[in-house]
């Protein structure tokens, strides 16, 4: 086994826990970070007046051009640290603050066209994911969209039952990652890590999230999309490439 890999075990989640924690911090740095001359945008011409249309929640360094990123963690730089309630400039080319989708958002009704949110909502348990897309709905303009995407639990229920070549090939995709040694093969053990490892919370099928969303107050029907497809292309395009053999698409209008 490789040395950096000692100890690791992908059967104790618990203990894994911390380690992705760590990874994921790990990941939150960028080359250049500073204090944005203006404050967080609250109102809908505040994001305007910076060229802002949307948020992508889950993201340190987000790729659309006129999106406000957001995360939990601290993004950091060499000497500058994000701290809530604050807006920064990292590398540049995004904006981003930092704050928790468990809280209120601080942000105003309808004041953005579109939020996106990538493999997020499983983080969170259901009630506070309902909390959280009951604020996403309210901050949105009216027929302003949403697209969130998540593993499909459906995906994985299948492929155990029927033993097809999905958690196979879900298996090799993460072994491409490098995160620790190749995982376990039994097929059993595939279902349980997306349950329990990655600090996810809760599952997601097309229905389980049409319910999440209906009890969040959206009452337009629920999508289900392609990868890298949807009702505007440039929110569609945010799609990570890596993570679209597992994941469910959807989108819903406020």
């Amino acid at each position: 086994m490789d040395p950096q890999f000692a100890g690791w075990d992908w059967e104790d989640p618990d203990a894994l826990g911390a380690t992705f924690d760590r990874l994921t911090a790990g990941l939150a740095v960028c080359d250049a970070l500073e204090p944005a001359a203006q404050p967080v945008p609250v109102s809908r011409q505040n994001f305007l007046d910076i060229g802002l249309t949307g948020i992508e929640f889950a993201a340190f360094k987000t790729k659309h051009p006129a999106a406000l990123g957001t995360d939990l963690v601290a993004l950091q730089s060499a000497t500058v640290t994000t701290e809530p309630g604050k807006l920064y400039r990292a590398d540049g080319t995004s904006y981003f603050t930092q704050l928790d989708i468990a809280e209120k958002l601080p942000f105003a009704d309808n004041c953005v066209d579109w939020v996106y949110a990538e493999h997020l909502i499983e983080h969170v348990p259901q009630q506070v994911a309902i909390r959280w897309l009951t604020e996403v709905r309210r901050i949105l303009i009216p027929g302003g969209l949403l697209r969130v995407t998540t593993p499909d639990l459906r995906k994985y229920a299948q492929s155990y039952v029927s033993g097809d070549s999905f958690l196979a090939r879900q298996r090799r995709r993460l072994a491409t990652l490098r995160f620790g040694p190749p995982m376990p093969e039994r097929p059993a053990y595939m279902v349980n890590q997306i349950f329990y490892l990655y600090g996810h919370r809760w599952l997601y099928d097309l229905d389980e999230l049409g319910y999440t969303l209906a009890r969040a107050g959206f009452t337009s029907p629920v999508r289900a999309c392609a990868f890298g497809q949807g009702a505007r292309a440039d929110v569609a395009a945010l799609d990570t490439l890596f993570r679209r053999l597992e994941t469910l698409y959807v989108e819903v209008t406020a």
